[in-house]
């Protein structure tokens, strides 16, 4: 199947839009790692990923594991727009009783494959996944994303060895690379050095990319289908709050509110990508 480009990059703005209108007015969200990974976002599920929205736990269906889950309204919003529960529960992130919580719940929310958010533990899920799908003869794929606070977590470089170890193709992961964690950027807290030759010493077939550049996104999605013998890494190279003027490359707008002036603004842009 051949990607349509600028089909794709319109659901990433849509992705964005939906994250906006569902934090709101005056709650705090984590805005800044769900705007920089819509377009992989949007590439995973409305392109590469072999799901069924009506069928969550369809045996044969390409599985995905946010392991950074405060992202998640980014993954709320994909799951909503492909189909697998009603856009009117984005209005009610957060809410007591609310399918869709501060971090992703297998329990709650149609489409979740894994509870997330205590950083570092979604690779090891992922890996894990992988083998089973090996060892009942699968082939479908597992999808990761990390966030760049996940790399000073020692479970993910044991997670890195061991998929190494076992050679496991069919586990493709994204870091979401895009240099901010909660406290600030990553190199004042945590200079973690070259991650891309990290991930070749571990023995991950690693690519870089311009993870909002949806060609580069769709690429590497593609190539990833012919990678053998190694898992996949993909360092994206993305822009915290992407898509808005005034979140994009700030570690404010990690976890932050936004005033009704902002958010008429933030939608404004948005729309205005979108074509609406």
């Amino acid at each position: 199947m051949k990607a349509d480009i600028q089909k794709l990059e319109r659901i990433a703005n849509v992705l964005r839009r939906n994250v906006v209108q569902m934090i709101g007015v005056g709650h705090r969200g984590h805005y800044g790692g769900a705007l920089s990974s819509a377009e992989i976002m949007a590439a995973l599920y409305f392109y590469k990923m072999r799901h069924r929205p009506v069928d969550p736990k369809w045996e044969d269906r390409d599985r995905f594991v946010l392991s950074k889950g405060h992202s998640c309204p980014i993954l709320y919003a994909a799951l909503a727009e492909s189909g697998y529960f009603d856009k009117k529960h984005l209005n009610t992130l957060k809410d007591l009783g609310s399918i869709l919580q501060g971090h992703p719940d297998v329990l709650k929310t149609p489409g979740i494959e894994a509870n997330t958010g205590s950083l570092g533990q979604g690779l090891s899920i992922g890996l894990g996944m992988a083998l089973g799908l090996r060892l009942d003869k699968k082939d479908s794929k597992v999808y990761v994303i990390l966030g760049d606070g996940e790399m000073g977590e020692g479970q993910i470089w044991e997670a890195g060895i061991v998929a190494a170890h076992y050679k496991l193709n069919n586990l493709v992961a994204f870091l979401d690379h895009n240099k901010i964690q909660a406290m600030g950027f990553t190199k004042d807290r945590i200079n973690v050095g070259s991650l891309a030759e990290k991930w070749k010493a571990f023995g991950w077939h690693t690519v870089e990319i311009d993870g909002n550049n949806m060609e580069e996104v769709v690429k590497v999605l593609d190539d990833a289908d012919r990678v053998a013998d190694k898992p996949v890494m993909v360092i994206a190279h993305t822009l915290k709050g992407k898509g808005i003027s005034f979140t994009e490359n700030t570690p404010a707008f990690h976890n932050n509110l936004m005033t009704q002036e902002q958010f008429e603004q933030a939608l404004f842009e948005l729309n205005q990508k979108i074509g609406d």
